[in-house]
Order: C-alpha cells, then structure tokens, then sequence
C-alpha cells in the first residue's frame, strides 16, 4: 500500500515538475537539501515496511522535520560561509544507499524463496506424474 501510494506521489510530481517554473539559482541549493532529506525519509519508510517496523506517525514526522532542517541548516551555512549542504547530501546520499541495499537484499531473497519453492514444486509434480 504505502508503494503505491509512493509511486503515485513520483508520478505527479514528475507530472507536476514538467509543467512547472524554472526554480531561482538562488533557492535551488535548498531544494536539493530538501528533496534529498524527504528521498531519506521515503526510503527509510520503504525499508521500515521491509522490516515490518513502519510507524505513520514516525515516517510523516520525519519527513517533515528532516526536510526542515536540512533547509535550515543549509541556510545557517550560507550565512556563516560553511559548505554545509555539501556534508548534507554526503550524508544523506549514504543513508539512501544503505536503504536501498536492505530493500534490494530483501526482495532478492523473497525472489529467490519463489524461485526455488516453484522449482520444487515443479519437480514434485514431475514425480508424480512418472508414478
């Protein structure tokens, strides 16, 4: 359910993107902050599914506040002339790695159950089709 509620949100926001205004050199530092937060926080819920651990309230608020304060501290390091943004998506760049890695593990191994109850399945049936 929540996978397809996610690729509804891609897909309009893909559609909406498309049709949108260039966004301003100036904001679009915070917007890259704030997509790569809010893509931390989609695939941390993704993984939490996986795990069977998934809180709404935990998923929604951290996606929130993640983005928030990814901005903000952006900002604060505009002002005080540090490249926070670029300690940011390192971080944030890796968590989404590791996400990724556990849901890829995850459905590899359900594939692989599949794979291989189907193959015994199929070889129970031809032996019992022999005798």
């Amino acid at each position: 359910m929540v996978l397809i509620a996610i690729l509804i949100g891609c897909i309009i926001g893909a559609i909406l993107g498309i049709n949108s205004p260039l966004i301003p050199y100036t904001v679009s530092g915070y917007l890259a902050i704030g997509i790569m937060a809010a893509l931390d926080s989609v695939f941390g819920g993704i993984k939490s599914v996986v795990e069977k651990n998934f809180d709404m309230k935990v998923f929604v608020s951290g996606f929130f506040v993640n983005s928030i304060t990814a901005v903000l501290l952006t900002y604060l390091g505009n002002k005080l002339n540090v490249d926070i943004a670029l300690a940011a998506i390192v971080v944030f760049v890796g968590r989404i790695f590791i996400d990724l890695a556990i849901i890829r593990r995850y459905y590899i191994e359900k594939w692989t159950d599949w794979a291989k109850k189907r193959k015994e399945e199929k070889q129970n049936n031809a032996k019992n089709e022999t005798n």
